[in-house]
């Protein structure tokens, strides 16, 4: 390991130093920032899901930096990313939890919370979650790389070289961005047809297949591989061809109501049965794959905070520290967690009293390890942050229970644990993939993480406002803001609180994690499929098929090697299109126009092609990407 670490060599030197740290980037990246967590939070409340915006700010960095101002450092472009995409990350652990305290005050009568105890408590995990990151960079990004693909990280990488490059590589990546941005356009703008297709299966009651057509999960499939995609899709089946039908079979002769759902099972369908029952079985195993992911991880976590401690004996000008190997002070770091987490429990900003202040400094750092690691093999797109959340609030809210905390303050207590580390764990994976973007173009580390920081700041002094205006405008939990992870979230509360959670659900995904550890199976990209619905994995795979296909070709490794470059160079543009047109659409769907906003404005299509037209353009995209890897030209 150690010989391939020495081997390896950024795209920029060590020794050259390059425009980095400057007030461009940092402008630049405090706007995309704002800019990114407003539209970002918008997304998630309506749909659930949030869009990765590193590459998009990457993007978006090099036409500003390089296509306007003329500058051409790689390391301005890749800070700029950096600083964008934390504000991102944010407001995904924002709006997966603070919304029930605003679905609360509507439904229990309970006070609207403030403005300001909004913007501390995303405050607190944006900057913990940075810190709690920052022993693990060298166990994570550099011991393991080659293990870990990191798959968003390492597609920013290859937009940022591309564009600094030039040549046939920029034209691939370009060609999958115009690409993966016409076809977002047309079927989520336009609506020309369905961005989401599924299919009852006939004679098999209650099971159903579906995909959702879309360029940057076909490209995520290509980039992280044929096994990890298995290993989603094998927990999504399991999910939708085998758990639903069996529930809804046995709801033929069930007549009774069973918790949590709010109707007999014979009146569920597949989502019904999915949204009830099958997401508590896919938490339970995402907690577990979670906890044993972070066992099997200890003894490379302490190996590497003893490595850290021991670094801060050496002396400050040290020659023989390189400057892509500096990182901020691991003394500072710990000073900033010890002050934070006093904070917290000292004060009423964050109502969680000492015991919660402990949770947080304990789970923090657990789910900060998981999250940075869990992201470098299944992508940002599929980190279960909730997932992560729901084992938190389980285990905060029973404590805060058994102490006589509870109520409506310990509920607002635990929720609010839930979010410091919802926000936590959102952070950690989104620094890991730009530290590894860094690690792989030859950026410095300290720079990046002071960027981290500074984007966590300034698009945490903004998401409170943003909750409070869309509130305002259309309320959580409504058909416009359903919100529904946070709807989740306030029913764990609820159901612990209340002595009424579906335990045997949750201990029913920890079962199934267990036999598929036994069985030699990675448990997180397992549990990851059974958590979400199958429409995101069978896109994946097919991504993940593709470049199985291409790595079993018998052809020159040099050959091979470029053409798999190939196909994840235009991976990195379907990814980043993608996320492009969908934060552009986002912003539309919140300026109004003519009693409407702009965004249904332009949605004129109906829909009319279906599903089939829908499937007909995800086939056209699969053979550009084989086009692009297959038959990729390769250089002399």
């Amino acid at each position: 390991m150690e010989k391939q670490l020495q081997e390896f060599k950024p795209y920029i030197p060590a020794d050259k130093v390059m425009p980095e740290f400057t007030p461009t980037a940092i402008i630049i990246g405090i706007i995309m920032a704002i800019v990114f967590g407003a539209a970002n939070a918008y997304i998630g409340l309506r749909v659930g899901m949030t869009i990765s915006a590193s590459i998009p700010a990457a993007v978006i960095s090099m036409g500003i930096i390089r296509g306007i101002m003329k500058r051409e450092s790689i390391l301005e472009n890749n800070m700029v990313q950096t600083i964008g995409s934390a504000g991102e990350s944010l407001a995904a652990g924002a709006i997966f939890t603070m919304p029930a305290l605003f679905i609360w005050s509507q439904e229990l009568g309970m006070a609207e919370p403030s403005l300001i105890r909004i913007v501390i408590i995303a405050l607190a995990g944006g900057i913990l979650g940075a810190l709690l990151m920052l022993p693990l960079r060298k166990a994570l990004i550099e011991n393991e790389h080659g293990v870990l693909p990191y798959p968003e990280g390492t597609a920013c990488a290859e937009v940022l070289i591309a564009g600094e490059t030039g040549g046939a590589k920029a034209e691939t990546v370009f060609k999958g961005l115009g690409i993966g941005s016409v076809f977002k356009f047309i079927t989520d703008g336009i609506k020309l047809f369905p961005s989401e297709i599924e299919w009852a299966l006939p004679g098999y009651k209650g099971a159903a297949i579906g995909m959702d057509t879309l360029p940057a999960l076909l490209g995520v499939g290509f980039i992280v591989g044929p096994q990890i995609s298995a290993y989603m899709l094998s927990g999504a089946v399991l999910g939708w061809l085998v758990l639903i039908p069996l529930i809804t079979h046995l709801g033929q002769y069930i007549p009774d109501i069973i918790y949590p759902a709010a109707v007999p099972l014979s009146e569920l369908d597949y989502w019904g049965i999915w949204g009830n029952y099958i997401r508590y079985i896919g938490a339970g195993a995402v907690a577990f794959g979670g906890i044993l992911s972070l066992v099997k991880s200890l003894p490379l976590i302490f190996r590497t905070f003893k490595e850290a401690l021991g670094g801060l004996k050496s002396t400050a000008g040290s020659t023989s520290t390189l400057r892509t190997d500096e990182d901020m002070s691991i003394k500072g770091a710990l000073i900033g967690v010890v002050a934070i987490v006093i904070f917290i429990g000292a004060t009423d900003f964050i109502p969680v009293g000492i015991p919660g202040a402990l949770i947080i400094a304990i789970f923090g750092f657990f789910f900060a390890t998981v999250s940075a690691r869990l992201v470098g093999l299944v992508g940002s797109s599929n980190n279960p942050v909730s997932g992560m959340t729901i084992a938190t609030l389980l285990i905060t809210s029973i404590i805060f229970k058994a102490i006589g905390f509870d109520g409506e303050e310990g509920m607002i207590g635990a929720l609010a644990v839930g979010s410091v580390i919802c926000i936590i764990a959102a952070m950690a994976g989104d620094m890991s993939q730009d530290l590894k973007t860094g690690f792989l173009v030859g950026a410095t580390p300290r720079k990046q993480q002071y960027g981290e920081l500074i984007g966590a700041i300034a698009s945490g002094l903004v998401i409170g406002l943003v909750l409070l205006l869309l509130n305002k405008a259309w309320g959580f939990g409504s058909q416009e803001l359903p919100a529904p992870q946070a709807t989740l979230m306030k029913l764990v509360i609820e159901g612990v609180m209340g002595g009424n959670l579906p335990w045997a659900l949750v201990f029913t995904g920890v079962g199934i994690g267990i036999v598929v550890e036994l069985l030699g199976i990675q448990i997180l990209p397992f549990a990851v499929g059974l958590y979400l619905p199958i429409h995101l994995s069978t896109p994946i795979m097919v991504g993940g098929i593709i470049r199985g296909i291409l790595e079993k070709r018998k052809e020159e490794e040099g050959i091979l090697k470029e053409k798999i470059e190939g196909g994840v160079l235009f991976s990195s543009g379907l990814i980043a299109g993608e996320g492009l047109i969908g934060i552009l659409l986002a912003i539309l769907a919140i300026i109004p126009a003519g009693g409407a906003t702009v965004a249904d404005k332009i949605a004129f299509g109906n829909n009319v092609l279906g599903q089939w037209g829908s499937l007909a353009f995800f086939a056209g995209l699969a053979y550009l990407l084989i086009k692009k890897s297959f038959f990729a030209k390769v250089e002399e």
